[in-house]
């Protein structure tokens, strides 16, 4: 034990606060930045219409806020076209079901103000995917149905079946998983929301989304440098899902964190330190 007077006693004060400093420095380094949000207003498009993809900037990412989609374009003349991956879209209309209104987000009671995102993954393309210029650590995203899926799960089609089936009983649900991808391709974590769940017992708790609803991405971890999004459902058949395999999406949040090259270059500058230290202890001790 050392008296508090003694040059054993004054020399540990004096190193107390230079070492907190660089501690406080070290965790500012390697915590996450603040938070950014992609909200797709960003992008130029006029009231009540979409962008797929197509045709001048075909099988050709898309960026908002710095932020590459994914997209998927083919054109095969005469007025007959194809896309998966991400579109952007500000149409309003929970009415009109079918194909042909595969852009519009199903919020029955919250309008989205401005543009949002939509998702389709096609079973012949890669599954739609968000790409970071770095490092991300996820932390949330609104979602809700689109209007074409919505409607078709609750009535039915030719292609698949009406949720819950003729008495309603039917356990059936569709969901989306967001996966986390890190820099070698390694799966950092997963998120999966169901977009329509009606598992109950009790048919009066079947739920389809259709409001703007917040997820939690935070299980994806820190090192995320991209994010793909697969689709999975009760009604399958011999070529894959039978219900539309779309989702709307806005108000994508993450932040970013620091690149592993920054890491190193602390973890250095903490070790000159502690060398520094030392130094200054063996001298105070009289041994040089």
């Amino acid at each position: 034990m050392f008296h508090p007077n003694s040059t054993g006693g004054r020399f540990v004060r004096r190193l107390s606060f230079p070492l907190a400093g660089l501690a406080l420095v070290t965790l500012a380094a390697l915590s996450p930045a603040a938070a950014a949000v992609v909200d797709f207003d960003d992008l130029s498009l006029a009231a009540g219409s979409f962008f797929n993809g197509g045709p001048v900037t075909a099988n050709a990412a898309w960026s908002s806020g710095g932020v590459a989609f994914s997209n998927q374009f083919t054109d095969f003349g005469g007025g007959f076209s194809s896309w998966s991956g991400f579109a952007y879209s500000n149409v309003v209309d929970t009415t009109t079901p079918g194909f042909g209104n595969q852009y519009a987000a199903y919020s029955l009671t919250v309008a989205n103000a401005g543009n949002y995102g939509v998702a389709y993954f096609s079973a012949y393309d890669p599954a739609p995917a968000m790409v970071f210029s770095g490092p991300v650590a996820p932390q949330s995203v609104r979602l809700v149905n689109t209007t074409y899926t919505a409607l078709d799960l609750q009535a039915g089609s030719a292609f698949s079946k009406k949720f819950g089936g003729v008495t309603g009983a039917d356990p059936d649900w569709l969901s989306v998983t967001f996966t986390g991808y890190d820099a070698g391709g390694g799966i950092t974590g997963e998120a999966t929301v169901y977009l329509a769940d009606f598992r109950f017992a009790d048919s009066a708790s079947d739920t389809v989304l259709s409001d703007w609803t917040e997820a939690d991405l935070t299980p994806l971890g820190v090192e995320v440098r991209s994010i793909r999004l697969h689709f999975a459902s009760s009604d399958v058949g011999a070529f894959g899902i039978n219900t539309p395999t779309y989702v709307a999406l806005d108000d994508l949040t993450f932040a970013a964190v620091p690149e592993p090259a920054n890491a190193v270059a602390v973890a250095g500058l903490i070790g000159l330190a502690a060398c520094a230290v030392r130094r200054r202890r063996v001298a105070r001790a009289g041994l040089v």
